[in-house]
């Protein structure tokens, strides 16, 4: 159950199989349902979630109520409101199950358990951490200086094969487009 996170994380560092062992019991696994909710704007995140199957949006609603979706979370990806698990503040975003998925969960004082007997583990953290902050300004100078023909090839790439997963309106979202301009980009691609 736990050989798709052990490979995840061996990408970042070197854990000794007894301490994998020691670094997976901390972690519980739940089967989440699709259009299951896994967190909602206003409550506070408690936990990062890794997921071994199935597929998430983390989204928030703009101030018009549309969706703007910020990423995709499928099968060996994380998921988790950071500014609200690190600050302890009310979750800004929405985590959702777009299939049925599986998720295996550490909550907060089990990760900083580790950390203060892993010291690998909060190198593991904090590269992972790193890798998402290029992520997100790599998703931030996308929306801000692209054209949305080349952010829709940019999601192409990024998850390959995902857009078969998913509706016209939730690659719309993720864009920032509509999903009739998404069509019309589609057209023209073709």
């Amino acid at each position: 159950m736990y050989n798709l996170l052990y490979k995840n994380i061996s990408r970042y560092i070197n854990l000794p199989e007894e301490n994998f062992k020691q670094f997976a019991d901390l972690f519980q696994f739940k089967k989440i349902k699709r259009k299951e909710m896994v967190l909602k704007e206003g409550e506070y995140c408690l936990f990062e979630g890794f997921v071994q199957e199935g597929c998430f949006k983390v989204y928030y609603l703009n101030e018009n109520g549309f969706e703007q979706t910020l990423y995709f979370a499928v099968e060996g990806w994380w998921i988790t409101d950071l500014d609200s698990l690190i600050n302890h503040v009310p979750c800004t975003l929405n985590i959702e199950a777009i299939e049925d998925s599986e998720v295996l969960m550490i909550s907060k004082k089990d990760k900083e358990y580790l950390y203060e007997t892993m010291p690998q583990v909060e190198k593991l953290f904090r590269i992972m951490n790193q890798q998402s902050s290029v992520a997100l300004q790599r998703r931030i100078l996308s929306l801000t200086g692209k054209t949305a023909d080349k952010r829709y090839l940019e999601f192409l790439e990024k998850y390959p094969g995902l857009e078969q997963r998913l509706t016209q309106q939730q690659v719309a979202s993720y864009l920032g487009i509509t999903h009739e301009f998404l069509s019309k980009i589609r057209r023209k691609l073709l």
